[in-house]
C-alpha cells in the first residue's frame, strides 16, 4: 500500500489501529527467511524494489511475488526462466511474462510518461535492450523502440534520426565494437545511456570490448551501464526522463 493511503485509512478510520500496527512492523522489510523485502524502497528512492530472478527458485519467486501482491504493490522481475513464471502465476494470476526479455511484470499502469529512446545496433540485441524497455514502461516511461540500426548500415539509422531526437533520453545497445553509442552521441542533443551487450565474436570478450569502446568515446553527454545491464540502463533512463518531464 502507498504511504499516503496508509496514513489517510489510519486518520479516516479505515484501518483499524490493530491493523495498522501489523502494517506497520512489515512496512520497513519483510523477512521471509531466505529474502528480506524492502517496502520502503519506493518511499525513499521514487521506484519499488526490483526482484532479480536469476539464482532463485521458482517456489522462492512465487512466495516474493504474493508478499509483495498482498501490499498491493506492482512487482518486476527481471531474469526469469518459464518455470518461474508458471509458480508465479499460482499466485498471481495477472502476472505477464515476455520471453524476449525474461522479465515477470504484474502491474496495472500504463507507460504515459515523456519518451524514452531504446535503439539497438542489430537484432541479437534485443533480448537486453527489452530488459531495458520493459523495465522504463514498467516504472511509468512512454517507450519507443528502434531496432537494427546500428553502423553496419548507418542509413539505417538516420531514417529514425528525427524520431530519436524527439526523446528525452536514448538508450543505445550495442555489441561487438559497441560503436552505436557514440554516433549517436554526436548527432542527438539528450544524453545517451550507452549499455555494452556479451553479443560478438571472440574478441568481443563477453562483451568487454563494446563497454571499453563506449567508456573511451570522444562524443559528449553519454554515460556507460555494466553488461548486458538492461534494468540499470532502464532504471537511469526513467529517472532522466521524469526530470525532463517535471521540468516542462
Amino acid at each position: 500500500m502507498d504511504i499516503k493511503a496508509f496514513l489517510q485509512g489510519v486518520k479516516d478510520g479505515s484501518i483499524p489501529f490493530e491493523q495498522a500496527e501489523q502494517m506497520l512492523l512489515k512496512m520497513p522489510y519483510e523477512d521471509l527467511g531466505f529474502a528480506k523485502l524492502d517496502h520502503h524502497r519506493g518511499l525513499r528512492g521514487g521506484f519499488n524494489e526490483v526482484i532479480f530472478g536469476q539464482g532463485k527458485t521458482p517456489e522462492q519467486l512465487g512466495t516474493i511475488f504474493a508478499h509483495f501482491a498482498s501490499q498491493d504493490k506492482c512487482v518486476l522481475a527481471t531474469r526469469c526462466t518459464l518455470a518461474h513464471y508458471e509458480q508465479v502465476q499460482n499466485v498471481c494470476p495477472d502476472a505477464k511474462f515476455d520471453p524476449v526479455s525474461k522479465t515477470i511484470v504484474l502491474s496495472t499502469t500504463q507507460p504515459d510518461t515523456g519518451c524514452i529512446a531504446v535503439c539497438t545496433a542489430g537484432t541479437s540485441d534485443m533480448p537486453v535492450a527489452e530488459e531495458a524497455a520493459q523495465t522504463a514502461e514498467f516504472f511509468g516511461s512512454r517507450v519507443c523502440r528502434f531496432y537494427d540500426v546500428g553502423v553496419a548500415g548507418i542509413h539505417r539509422l538516420f531514417s529514425k534520426l528525427e524520431d530519436i531526437r524527439k526523446a528525452n533520453c536514448i538508450i543505445a545497445v550495442a555489441g561487438m565494437e559497441g560503436a552505436l553509442p557514440g554516433v549517436l552521441a554526436g548527432l542527438v542533443d539528450k544524453p545517451v545511456i550507452a549499455l555494452p551487450t556479451s553479443v560478438g565474436y571472440g574478441a568481443n570478450f563477453g562483451g568487454l570490448s563494446a563497454l571499453l569502446t563506449m567508456l573511451n568515446s570522444c562524443a559528449e553527454g553519454i554515460g556507460v551501464v555494466n553488461i548486458d545491464n538492461g534494468f540499470g540502463a532502464g532504471y537511469l533512463a526513467t529517472q532522466i526522463n521524469r526530470l525532463a518531464e517535471g521540468k516542462r
